[in-house]
């Protein structure tokens, strides 16, 4: 929420990073410092950055992680814009699940909890839904600025986590949100509070080929890998 009376509403472009090669071998990538973009996703890229060319962004944030600054590359050309990396933008830590195979994480005993009451998950050695909905909602109140529009290039299930917070929906309501790979979301902030204008926008990808269907896809845990 905007703190100065009659200030002006800020909105903030949540973008998905493209799709990558953790999605395209149904790996939960986490916090992999090397996953990156697949040819697919770089194209995603580009069709981001010409969906938002005629949009002024004061700020443009992103999670450090390689996936999310390769998403907003094209975006930054001809901007005179400096890119700024914010640890709370970047992707839950899943501790000991990250790395692991979607397929076989789904047969885990805890897997149903993640589903069905994530609110009541922690990952072995690693965040708690709770602690990662908490610092993305905390970031975009902090870099809302009135009467500007704000980019943050994140991850799925850090968007959804925000768009359910949003939204007032309990955290257990969260992962029925889907957030595609470069999809574009945006939440606007006023006097008022904060309202969801759009979510998952993915016009701006309907010329580039489908990627092939995995196993994975239908795994709503990292945010998904696209293929439908």
């Amino acid at each position: 929420m905007l703190g100065i009376k009659d200030a002006k509403p800020s909105r903030i472009y949540l973008i998905r990073h493209g799709h990558s090669t953790a999605n395209e071998k149904g790996v939960l990538a986490g916090r992999d410092y090397g996953v990156f973009l697949t040819e697919r996703g770089a194209n995603q890229a580009v069709a981001v950055a010409d969906q938002l060319r005629g949009i002024n962004f004061a700020k443009i944030y992103s999670s450090p992680l390689p996936r999310c600054l390769e998403t907003v590359k094209p975006l930054l050309v001809g901007r005179g814009r400096k890119l700024i990396e914010d640890y709370d933008a970047i992707e839950m830590e899943y501790g000991q699940w990250s790395g692991k195979k979607l397929l076989s994480l789904s047969r885990k005993r805890m897997w149903r909890d993640i589903q069905m009451q994530p609110s009541t998950v922690r990952f072995p050695d690693g965040e708690s839904f709770e602690e990662m909905q908490n610092r993305i909602l905390k970031m975009m109140a902090r870099v809302a600025l009135s009467g500007k529009n704000i980019l943050i290039c994140s991850h799925g299930d850090v968007i959804k986590a925000a768009i359910a917070g949003v939204l007032n929906l309990h955290l257990d309501q969260f992962q029925k949100l889907v957030i595609e790979p470069a999809s574009i979301s945006i939440v606007e902030y006023s006097t008022n509070g904060a309202s969801l204008i759009s979510s998952n926008q993915t016009g701006h990808l309907s010329n580039l080929k489908a990627p092939k269907k995995n196993r994975a896809s239908k795994f709503r845990l990292g945010g998904g890998s696209g293929a439908s």
